[in-house]
């Protein structure tokens, strides 16, 4: 029963490498990594631009704000790696014999998931809010379709990191139930004893016999009876 808790089957499986990639989960992952790659690579390659031919540095296109771009690449590269890593855990999940350590990795894979989805949405919210005070001029306008990919794929990473964090929260929910219907009859401590049935009203007398049974005392002449004189 405990290897087929948090969404696994028995633990010690083989993996099935086509089956695992056939996994909305795996293809979930796959699909957020391309676009965390599309939206930090465009930032770094076309969104710091020159402005015009009097001003030669590079500048961030969205409203010349260095912070907007900053935080555009920083979000696309923790999806990135942590798309990365979450992708091995699963690949890898399917060995994991400890019901608690199948437990510690869908509640961290529901945190992380759930944290870059607000990451991502203020990406979203803070790109697309600089990008409508861009002015472009000619120098800005070679990075227009950059900066809108950008924007694009973090408002798509929202949904699919929200469907991630779902996913892990219903994972968690049946790998509880189940392990609840594993263990509920035992106890936590293992020198616990085996609890055995109830009887009665469950409480124990404490009443003790006022004499004990066999142990009157005998008279020495019993009434109707003389001891005979010789």
């Amino acid at each position: 029963m405990e290897g087929a808790s948090f969404g696994a089957g028995r633990a010690g499986g083989a993996i099935d490498p086509v089956d695992f990639l056939k996994q909305p989960q795996t293809l979930l992952r796959v699909t957020t990594w391309i676009f965390s790659i599309v939206v930090f690579g465009s930032i770094v390659n076309e969104c710091y631009v020159n402005k015009d031919s009097q001003h030669p540095e590079l500048l961030c296109i969205f409203n010349e704000n260095e912070s907007a771009c900053s935080y555009g690449i920083a979000v696309g590269l923790i999806a990135f790696f942590g798309c990365i890593f979450f992708f091995v855990v699963d690949l890898y999940f399917q060995q994991i014999s400890s019901v608690k350590d199948r437990k510690r990795a869908v509640l961290l894979d529901l945190g992380f998931s759930g944290f870059l989805a607000f990451l991502w949405f203020v990406a979203f919210c803070f790109l697309a809010n600089q990008w409508q005070r861009t002015t472009l001029t000619r120098g800005f306008s070679q990075g227009a379709d950059a900066a809108r990919a950008a924007i694009t794929f973090s408002f798509f990473s929202i949904i699919i990191w929200v469907v991630l964090a779902l996913r892990a929260l219903q994972r968690y929910r049946l790998g509880t139930d189940m392990s609840l219907f594993a263990t509920e009859q035992f106890g936590t401590d293992p020198s616990a004893p085996y609890p055995g049935y109830p009887g009665g009203s469950g409480v124990e007398s404490t009443e003790t016999y006022q004499s004990p049974p066999f142990t009157e005392t005998l008279e020495p002449n019993p009434k109707g009876y003389q001891v005979p004189a010789y």
